[in-house]
């Protein structure tokens, strides 16, 4: 008679999870179906996932503690708005530590990319690991509320290491720190995608000298630019006008513009899961519909959501 096994040993017990940050507004659970359908092949080029918090603790750096939201809620909202592919980019909540997004990537059978969060210390073997992966790009954030310090010689240390990937950097920075940063951007040695068209002040006109300096840092830089989170931009804010959902009207312009001025090289997401909004959380279905207002002919959509996503990150 075979000899027992021993008993196993107790489970350690797990450390409680962290709660919400004081405020935190969760993602929105039922969003409507877009009322015009997306073009087939629609890439979200700018999402995120957030734990689930017992698998993929937060960073203990981190500036906020969000709600959970999963691969899993963000492939099901992938889609019910017929949404085709995603590219995850590192949530700050997670710091460098891209294990939540990874994971998100690698369940998607190849209809997913990711942007990293990485240190200057890292090896030539972890990044090409990270390629392996389906990460094609790091991003640097210049949002003081979100980072203590955006260091210029470690962010160029990072550039150096993944310029022979053929990855990009994607620029987080809010527009009135544009003619301090621009300088430092226009050195880096790979290409350049900007988060929400650097975060113009929608209160200012989009002629302004603010905006025209964005325009031509994005001319004189060949850099592609997410037309990204009207919601988080917008003052005249998220209610429909009209029978044609038509809102964040006051985004519309500046979005419009770029749409027009750079067909080749503009980009479009959800930002799901809508990290630190505080006034309201957006339907995702009219962050769909939204689109229409932002292209002026068919050409110009099917560019913004499918020709150019899908040369950046599945050439």
């Amino acid at each position: 008679m075979p000899t027992p096994l021993p008993p196993l040993p107790p489970l350690s017990p797990q450390p409680p999870l962290s709660p919400k940050s004081p405020g935190w507004l969760d993602w929105y659970p039922n969003p409507s179906a877009p009322r015009r359908a997306l073009p087939p092949g629609t890439v979200d080029t700018h999402c995120h996932v957030f734990g689930p918090q017992a698998r993929f603790p937060f960073a203990p750096e981190r500036k906020y503690t969000p709600c959970d939201g999963g691969r899993d809620e963000l492939f099901a909202l992938r889609d019910h708005l017929g949404i085709a592919r995603n590219v995850i980019v590192q949530a700050t909540c997670h710091g460098a530590d891209n294990a939540a997004m990874l994971d998100a990537v690698r369940a998607s059978d190849g209809l997913a990319r990711g942007i990293a969060t990485v240190r200057p210390d890292i090896g030539e073997a972890e990044l090409r690991d990270l390629d392996a992966a389906g990460v094609r790009g790091v991003r640097f954030n210049f949002v003081r509320r979100l980072v203590d310090s955006s260091p210029e010689a470690d962010l160029t240390t990072i550039a150096r290491k993944i310029a022979p990937l053929g990855w990009h950097i994607v620029l987080y920075f809010e527009s009135a720190d544009l003619p301090d940063l621009e300088d430092f951007f226009a050195s880096l040695p790979t290409p350049l995608v900007v988060d929400h068209m650097g975060r113009p002040d929608v209160t200012g006109p989009v002629g302004g000298p603010e905006f025209s300096r964005f325009l031509r840092f994005v001319d004189d830089n060949d850099v592609w630019v997410k037309v990204t989170c009207p919601e988080r931009l917008s003052v005249s804010g998220p209610p429909a006008l009209d029978g044609e959902r038509h809102a964040y009207t006051d985004v519309v312009p500046f979005a419009r513009r770029v749409v027009t001025e750079f067909p080749d090289r503009v980009l479009w997401g959800t930002d799901w899961p809508h990290p630190n909004l505080t006034d309201h959380m957006p339907d995702d279905g009219l962050l769909a519909d939204h689109v229409d207002h932002l292209t002026p002919t068919p050409e110009h959509r099917q560019k913004l959501l499918v020709t150019n996503p899908m040369a950046l990150y599945w050439p």
